[in-house]
């Protein structure tokens, strides 16, 4: 990989960004993050799925999903999006 550029996305990452758009309604200028994180904390599985939500004139908003980014579905999802969201970049 050339130094400077970023690896792409795999497909189910592009997949459930697009899920996130539609399913929160967000324009164009949202950001969407979608991270596989190692989890740390016990009894937690080895790996979980960060969402974060980055609007230019709001609070970012940032779900975390206790499983592989490959074992979330759409109703997975959509569950989740319905919770109410951390603020990213707050404590807690």
């Amino acid at each position: 990989m050339p130094l400077g550029s970023r690896p792409q996305p795999s497909p189910k990452v592009r997949e459930l960004k697009e899920a996130v758009r539609a399913l929160l309604g967000l324009d164009d200028d949202t950001a969407v993050v979608i991270r596989e994180l190692a989890c740390t904390e016990p009894g937690c599985p080895p790996l979980e799925t960060v969402i974060a939500v980055l609007p230019m004139d709001a609070s970012a908003r940032r779900w975390t999903l206790h499983r592989p980014v490959e074992q979330v579905t759409e109703e997975i999802l959509r569950s989740a999006l319905l919770t109410v969201p951390r603020e990213a970049g707050g404590g807690a």
